[in-house]
């Protein structure tokens, strides 16, 4: 078992790694278990440090906020994990500064705060208080 210690966003994240096998890494995130598919994992089982999946794999207890381009020259901000929209904190128009709680998400009875990735001024929001968001789902776009 291989342990780790991640501060996302300001938040502290106790990881340990138990096994990868077979394209399944079996994790413990702060005393919650979890087995958490792999994307290019190795043939073989592998018993030792896997850090990069487990960071990206992180986001199944944590509102890191995933970020892509947008295609009309902004900033998307999208769902870590699917969950319930339960606040949204800024309008559509709305200047943001990076860092700034854009929404808070639901997941696992556990509230996630999505964070802006960058300053700018919040074009679109895609979700409503109350909406239920699949893991990639929409949530603003920065511009």
């Amino acid at each position: 078992m291989t342990n780790y210690k991640f501060k996302i966003n300001g938040k502290p994240y106790e990881v340990s790694v138990n096994s990868v096998k077979d394209g399944i890494a079996d994790v413990n995130v702060n005393g919650v278990s979890y087995n958490v598919e792999i994307e290019n994992a190795p043939a073989a089982p592998v018993e030792a440090p896997v850090t990069t999946p487990v960071a990206a794999s992180a986001q199944t207890t944590t509102a890191s906020t995933p970020t892509a381009p947008a295609s009309a020259g902004g900033m998307k901000i999208t769902s870590p994990l699917p969950g319930v929209i339960i606040e949204l904190c800024v309008k559509e128009g709305e200047a943001v500064k990076r860092g700034q709680k854009l929404v808070v998400l639901e997941a696992m009875k556990m509230e996630n705060e999505i964070l802006a990735e960058s300053d700018g001024t919040v074009s679109k929001l895609f979700v409503n208080k109350g909406d239920s968001i699949l893991e990639g789902a929409d949530i603003a776009l920065i511009a």
